[in-house]
């Protein structure tokens, strides 16, 4: 599919129960002693302040815009600690234009808690909200020079784009410039 055209699929209603159901499987308690919910537009706050530590130090909070949380947050996790602290977070959506496809904005854990599957269970719950809601494929962009994003994104089964305009950066296949000037991203993708 060429990336610049929509679907043209139109948006069919999802089913109440399957929403229902993927609603129960997302916020359930998990193998982790984690608590589960959406996030809300009062936690904007608290995860903007994290996001650049999270992100090795790379100043990418001014691309968490609060209206990710006022407007995706049916699709977005978030994962607390029994003490209340953020353990990650996944922030998505299901593309209104391109409906078979859903779209992860933002993701991140806290470094002090990965390599315990928070990150592969933020995923998976939200390829369950997607799925429910007709997606059936992923797109991540993620920044080349991040060799913890890129591992943790092959792990999980994504593969880069290929084709026109992507050129090898820091061993991956990416766009060079796609954001803006300075700003590479792979577009990792697969099938939920």
């Amino acid at each position: 599919m060429n990336r610049d055209e929509p679907s043209g699929r139109p948006a069919a209603s999802p089913d109440p129960a399957a929403l229902a159901a993927a609603e129960s499987v997302a916020l359930a308690p998990g193998p982790s002693d984690l608590r589960w919910r959406h996030p809300g537009e009062s936690d904007h706050p608290r995860l903007v302040a994290l996001v650049d530590d999270w992100y090795g130090g790379r100043k990418v909070h001014l691309a968490f815009g609060r209206f990710l949380l006022m407007h995706f947050a049916s699709t977005s996790l978030l994962a607390e600690t029994a003490e209340g602290k953020t353990a990650g977070y996944v922030v998505g959506f299901v593309s209104p234009d391109r409906p078979a496809e859903a779209y992860v904005q933002a993701g991140a854990v806290n470094p002090n808690l990965r390599r315990r599957g928070i990150g592969r269970q933020l995923c998976e719950r939200f390829f369950t909200l997607a799925r429910a809601r007709g997606a059936r494929g992923v797109v991540c962009p993620v920044w080349p020079g991040d060799p913890i994003a890129v591992a943790f994104h092959r792990a999980l089964g994504f593969e880069p784009e290929s084709g026109p305009g992507t050129m090898r950066l820091y061993g991956t296949l990416a766009y060079p410039d796609y954001e803006y000037d300075g700003e590479d991203r792979i577009l990792f993708r697969r099938e939920i």
